[in-house]
Formats: structure tokens, C-alpha cells, sequence
């Protein structure tokens, strides 16, 4: 197994663990929607998510490749998208302590929790584009929503990664905090979240997630995801990435 996933006290603990830096696969993704499940006990009254040296380097982009040469829809970021989803209407408080690179699907899935704790030399960000493709798993929409249109779209458009620091400025990081203490401090966040009114708590989340519906925007992305998969540069993007060498873009 590759999530694992503890309880201590009233906080639910899933911990990412495919080294070396938690390329997200089918299979893991899957295993961390198992974990989500059980985060959902009603005993529990926090969750905290976390990776080891990474939280999670984005999709593991072999499993792209494979798209190319079938008949098959992509269902790797339809599966995480689900599983981000279901992790951010969790009825109780969701912390993400983000450690090292938070790429891609790692960065979604980390959008899907309420508060994120970054260490100080954590890098986050949406590089899809550099593949030829966009973000699938609800990045172009949660993304705006935390950090605001203007900044998300020239984060999603330039696939820039940016600095702990740089995320706490533009706010989608919470807090900033060494790394050798991020884990500490997380866990100490989440249990404070464990302690309060959990029923209302709840209910905060529900209706501030009713003001923000994402669904018809999630659909659309999904789409445009998928229909990346028919364009030659993206063939060319996964391939080049694959092959660690620069891409060449025709445009097409």
C-alpha cells in the first residue's frame, strides 16, 4: 500500500508514501480515495494530508503515454478529480502539509483541503501546460478560486511553479513554516480544528461550498483535458517529458 492512513485522537492522518516523490497513478489515486473514505468515520472531527519528501509530484506521466495508443478515454484525472472532490466535502476541517513539490495533481488535490501548511522550501504549481495539456482534476477552477482569476490564469497559462513564500503572498498558502517543523505544526492545526464545534464547522463548509459551485466549470475542464489527448502537441509534450528533452510545439 502506498497511502496510509492512522488516526490520532479525533484526527484522521492519510499519509502519501510511493517514493521517490508520489507520482500520482491509477492505483494511488484509488488508494488515496480509500483513505478519504475513511476520513469520513463521524468519529473523526479533522483530517490532515501529507507526503513524505514530496506531498505529491503531480501525475505519473507514463500513464499518459498509454492514453495515446488506445481507444480509451484518460481516467486518471477523472478518478483524482472525484477523489479531490470528495476529500474537499468532507464535513470536518482538512489540512494539507505540503512538503517539496506540489505539481499538477499534487497541487489539486491539495486545493481540495480547507487550510494548507507549506514548509519553506515547498514548490508548488500547475505545469500541465508544458505537457500540451491543461490541469484535469479541477486546478483551473479551484486554483482562480483561491488565488484569484488574473493570478491563476497566468499560473495555469505558464505552467510556473512558485516558492513557499511567493504562495503565501498570493494566498494559497495559509501558513509558511520551516520544514523540519511542518509536520509538527500541521498536526498541531489540525487537532486545534478537532477541538472546535465540529457540527458547525461543517455547516460553515457546506454553505460557503454552495456559493462557489465548481461542477459545471470541473465538467468543462475534464473535457478540454480529454480532448488535449487528440492534438499533436501533446503527444509530443508526454513524449518529450518522457524522454527528458525539450518539447517542440507546432501548434496543432
Amino acid at each position: 500500500m502506498s497511502v496510509r492512513f492512522e488516526t490520532s485522537g479525533a484526527v484522521g492522518v492519510i499519509t502519501l508514501d510511493r517514493p521517490p516523490v508520489n507520482a500520482l497513478s491509477r492505483e494511488f489515486v484509488s488508494e488515496i480515495g480509500d483513505a478519504v473514505g475513511e476520513a469520513g468515520h463521524p468519529a473523526l472531527r479533522s483530517v490532515l494530508v501529507a507526503g513524505g519528501q514530496h506531498f505529491a509530484a503531480g501525475a505519473d506521466i507514463t500513464e499518459f503515454g498509454e492514453v495515446f495508443d488506445s481507444d480509451a478515454d484518460d481516467e486518471l484525472a477523472a478518478a483524482l478529480g472525484l477523489v479531490v472532490s470528495r476529500f474537499e466535502q468532507l464535513d470536518k476541517p482538512t489540512v494539507a502539509a505540503v512538503s517539496g513539490y506540489a505539481l499538477g495533481g499534487g497541487l489539486e488535490l491539495a486545493l481540495g483541503a480547507d487550510f494548507r501548511i507549506l514548509a519553506d522550501d515547498a514548490q508548488v504549481g500547475q505545469p500541465e501546460i508544458k505537457l500540451g495539456l491543461i490541469p484535469g482534476a479541477g486546478g483551473t477552477q479551484r486554483l482562480a478560486r483561491v488565488v484569484g482569476w488574473q493570478t491563476a490564469k497566468r499560473l495555469v497559462m505558464s505552467g510556473r511553479s512558485v516558492p513557499a513564500d511567493e504562495a503565501l503572498a498570493i494566498g494559497l498558502a495559509d501558513r509558511v513554516v520551516p520544514a523540519g517543523e511542518l509536520m509538527e505544526t500541521a498536526r498541531a492545526e489540525a487537532e486545534e480544528w478537532a477541538a472546535g464545534p465540529t457540527r458547525a464547522l461543517a455547516a460553515a463548509k457546506r454553505a460557503m461550498l454552495a456559493g462557489y459551485r465548481v461542477e459545471a466549470g470541473l465538467d468543462a475542464e475534464l473535457a478540454e483535458f480529454k480532448a488535449l489527448f487528440d492534438s499533436v502537441d501533446a503527444r509530443e509534450g508526454v513524449t518529450a517529458f518522457i524522454e527528458k528533452r525539450r518539447p517542440d510545439f507546432t501548434g496543432t
